[in-house]
C-alpha cells in the first residue's frame, strides 16, 4: 500500500485584502436584527462572496 501524500498549505489571502480580524462577521448580530431584515444581510453577504469568488482567478 502506498502511503498517502502529505497535505499541502492552504494559501493565505492576497496582499492588501482585509483579515478576517479586523472584519466584522456578518452574521454576529442576526439574532438581535428584525428577522425582515435577515433577507438584506444574506445578500449582501452572498454579493460579497461572489464579488470574493470573481478574483479567485487572479491568485
Amino acid at each position: 500500500m502506498t502511503e498517502p501524500s502529505r497535505p499541502r498549505p492552504v494559501p493565505g489571502p492576497p496582499p492588501g485584502a482585509a483579515s478576517e480580524a479586523s472584519t466584522p462577521a456578518p452574521f454576529a448580530d442576526l439574532d438581535q436584527r428584525p428577522v425582515a431584515e435577515h433577507v438584506d444581510v444574506f445578500e449582501a453577504e452572498h454579493a460579497r462572496l461572489e464579488r470574493e469568488l470573481r478574483t479567485i482567478d487572479q491568485l
